[in-house]
């Protein structure tokens, strides 16, 4: 690709520099004169009666002269041809005067001007150099460029791609095996038509981003070993008007002569919209090709041997009429893979690492819960290049674990300068949050305490869950709240002032109350009722247009109910952190001193298994040492003295 590209410079260099030099020469051409003789010269040839012969062009100016005595002709081009009639008036009657013998002879030309010939040409060179420019833009640019192809589909190369099989995928179980069935029709489609089965037209892979819906689409071609048309929804979006609509019908004419073919059509949202919403009315662009595509796959063109695999994370804006049965038969859910998942994944993406022996990725899939098979495979890169980094022939459990917490959080800021009064807040902030969660028997262990900031955040408590509950009570929920109100309350209760840093975790605690409330029916005040939806105008920008489906007393009754979950939360908050503020001032102290402790340091704090004494520099028991020394001697001697003195 690069040579092409670099010829395609060239030509476009040769193009300007001709266009360049030809505009030069024409230019030069215009501006100099026929002849490099001033005028004076040539009036004083004619006053002298010198010139015997001459001929005149009227419309150009381009005078032709013979001297006497001279068989050379000269030529001039008179700047105004009035002037020079007017000084030549009467050299014709002088001149035959004085030659009798030899008369002048005199000649006019007609006016033929063809000076505007001359103008044209650079008008001529700049459009043929625009046309030239643009032929040869349109035919490096492929389909995208040339007009004959606006209307062809812009599918991707997979010649040179890798095919991905079932094995390359982790954590799908369930998944894989909807999709077998597809890959076993494409190869033996006779077992099916003979029991009256049909295959599905459509596979809808439905899930958050990350979680392998492109692969599974990809290894289903790659087992299949048929042809495979990848596209995404955004190349039908163009625009000139039916330019969607005709590469709909290109990609399925495509699909069609290689059938049995596959079809996969990434981020479909982007061209299935649900149609008549927003403000600009029912009638676009858009919606005329989502109506080509649901002819093509289910209307009178359907085809049984062309099979379309879709992909989105946004279901709740697509148009019902491609959701239904005959169009996406099937819809399957690739949501987070659980904790077996997530070992599988890891498995997959640790063959060509080198991992140290002290790296149980089992241990690693239990503590990334929330974590996407593409987050995975980042923290695997993320651990390897980190490696590389300090030279290391392997992937350490140090690597893994730094590299989990720059995926969560961002890299560690260790070279910004913080001042002893910022780290003293942040420490006591973290700390709040630490003592908080371990007297909270609902919520999550521990993982790590940090006042080094990363990303956004001045510190970090990084808790890690046991197992993958899906589900959270009412309990929980609250005990969480008390847990992001820690730092707040432990800033009021030990450096007597607050600060800005808790205003995340206060946007979060009120977020919480607030679903308990309005969402999950946690109020016994309001009762069992959802207050509010999350169908949410996602085409006029959220909020824009929402209506709320709760009268005003019933908002003011949520806010009081929000207040009262948030004022009881940080009571219990500050009665916890009041029984432990021993733990909270050693916590504190650790943390401004070693800037971070771990999960199993922390465990030993709480249990009075690490005391002040760590705190104590080795200079600083030494000098304790010393004193003690000398106090002991001082005791020896005064003890020694007394008894001399009791023995005289």
């Amino acid at each position: 690709m690069a040579p092409k590209k670099n010829r395609g410079i060239l030509t476009y260099f040769i193009i300007v520099v001709l266009a360049i030099a030809g505009l030069y020469y024409v230019t030069s051409k215009l501006s100099d004169s026929v002849g490099r003789t001033n005028y004076t010269t040539v009036i004083e040839h004619f006053d002298n009666l010198e010139v015997s012969a001459y001929e005149l062009d009227l419309g150009s100016g381009e005078l032709t002269y013979q001297l006497k005595g001279d068989e050379k002709k000269y030529k001039y081009e008179v700047p105004n041809v009035s002037i020079f009639l007017d000084d030549t008036e009467n050299y014709r009657k002088e001149y035959n005067a004085k030659n009798p013998d030899d008369p002048l002879k005199q000649d006019y030309k007609k006016i033929t001007d063809t000076s505007w010939i001359y103008s044209l040409i650079p008008v001529i060179l700049m459009v043929i150099l625009g046309g030239l420019l643009i032929f040869f833009m349109m035919r490096q640019n492929g389909g995208g460029g040339k007009y004959s192809s606006f209307g062809k589909a812009n599918m991707k190369n997979q010649s040179n791609v890798r095919k991905a099989t079932f094995d390359d995928v982790a954590g799908a179980d369930e998944e894989k095996q909807e999709l077998q069935e597809i890959v076993d029709f494409m190869k033996n489609p006779g077992k099916y038509r003979d029991i009256g089965a049909k295959i599905p037209r459509g596979v809808l892979l439905l899930g958050p981003p990350g979680t392998g819906k492109t692969l599974l689409a990809r290894a289903v071609a790659g087992e299949a070993g048929c042809p495979f048309f990848p596209i995404s929804g955004s190349d039908f979006v163009e625009m000139f008007v039916g330019v969607g609509a005709s590469r709909v019908r290109d990609l399925f004419e495509q699909a069609k002569k290689h059938a049995p073919a596959i079809i996969f059509i990434d981020e479909i949202d982007a061209v299935g919209r649900h149609r008549g919403a927003g403000l600009g009315g029912g009638h676009d662009e858009r919606e005329q090709t989502l109506n080509q595509l649901l002819v093509e796959m289910d209307g009178f063109t359907g085809s049984e041997s062309v099979i379309v695999i879709a992909a989105t994370n946004r279901r709740d804006i697509l148009d019902p009429a491609l959701l239904r049965p005959g169009r996406f038969d099937r819809q399957i859910v690739v949501g987070y893979p659980d904790v077996k998942g997530r070992e599988e994944i890891l498995k997959v993406h640790a063959k060509n690492k080198p991992l140290g022996p002290d790296v149980d990725l089992r241990v690693i899939a239990q503590t990334t819960q929330g974590f996407t098979g593409a987050d995975l495979e980042n923290l695997l890169n993320e651990a390897a290049l980190l490696a590389a980094r300090q030279n290391k022939k392997a992937i350490t459990e140090t690597d893994i674990e730094e590299a989990t917490m720059k995926v969560i959080a961002g890299p560690e800021k260790k070279s910004r300068i913080v001042t002893e009064h910022d780290k003293r807040i942040t420490a006591y902030h973290e700390a709040g949050h630490a003592v908080a969660a371990y007297n909270l028997p609902t919520q999550d262990k521990v993982h790590q305490v940090t006042i080094i900031q990363r990303g956004m955040a001045a510190g970090l408590t990084v808790t890690r869950p046991d197992n993958d509950d899906s589900h959270v009570s009412r309990n929980q929920m609250f005990e969480h709240i008390i847990m992001l109100l820690g730092g707040r309350v432990a800033e009021e209760l030990v450096l007597d002032d607050i600060c800005t840093g808790a205003s995340n975790d206060i946007e979060r605690a009120t977020k919480t109350a607030r679903n308990m409330v309005t969402k999950y029916g946690f109020s016994k005040k309001l009762g069992t009722v959802v207050y509010g939806s999350d169908n949410d105008e996602v085409f006029l920008g959220k909020d824009y247009g929402h209506t709320r489906n709760y009268s005003e007393n019933i908002a003011g009754q949520i806010d009081d109910e929000v207040r009262t979950l948030i004022e009881k939360a940080y009571s219990d908050c500050a009665d916890i952190l009041n029984k432990n503020m021993d733990k909270l001032h050693l916590l504190a102290k650790y943390l401004i001193k070693f800037e971070k402790i771990s999960g199993e340091d922390f465990e030993k704090l709480m249990k009075g298994e690490i005391t002040e004494s760590v705190l104590i520099d080795d200079a600083d028991k030494e000098a304790s040492a010393e004193v003690s020394s000398s106090e002991e001697n001082a005791d020896t001697t005064s003890n020694s003295e007394e008894n001399n003195g009791s023995a005289e």
